[in-house]
């Protein structure tokens, strides 16, 4: 893994976990992150609700473009997440794949989105202590 890892979020629509995953790495890791998100079959905006949900915890997803997954996506990244995107991801040796089993927050309210935000952040966290770990003090 390169100083600055590059980490690639997919989901099927990459309007909703991928795009709040990205969000929560940004915020989380600033600058110190490559941060991409793709989707197998992306919409056309982002879901509306996830925006919400999003700017509720301080985090702006509301300008987000839904984007296709591509190979030199996958390519060019350390760490690939998935989310229920299945087999389309393109499978790379030697880099680092997880796949996190999230709700769909497609088609939910707001109730239902909060808790897939928390438990999104959560996971990108543990993430970042682990691409991220903290430099040796002098």
């Amino acid at each position: 893994m390169t100083d600055k890892p590059t980490v690639l979020f997919v989901c099927v629509h990459n309007a909703g976990r991928s795009q709040m995953a990205a969000g929560w790495l940004r915020a989380i890791a600033g600058d110190r992150v490559e941060v991409l998100s793709a989707g197998s079959a992306p919409k056309d905006q982002i879901n509306p609700v996830a925006v919400e949900a999003m700017a509720e915890a301080g985090v702006d997803i509301a300008n987000n473009v839904p984007k296709v997954l591509t190979t030199d996506a996958v390519r060019e990244s350390d760490v690939v997440i998935t989310m229920g995107c299945g087999d389309v991801c393109p499978i790379f040796p030697g880099k680092r794949y997880e796949d996190w089993e999230l709700d769909d927050p497609a088609g939910q309210g707001i109730e239902a989105v909060r808790p897939i935000r928390d438990e999104i952040r959560a996971r990108v966290e543990r993430l970042v202590a682990e691409v991220l770990p903290e430099p040796a003090s002098a």
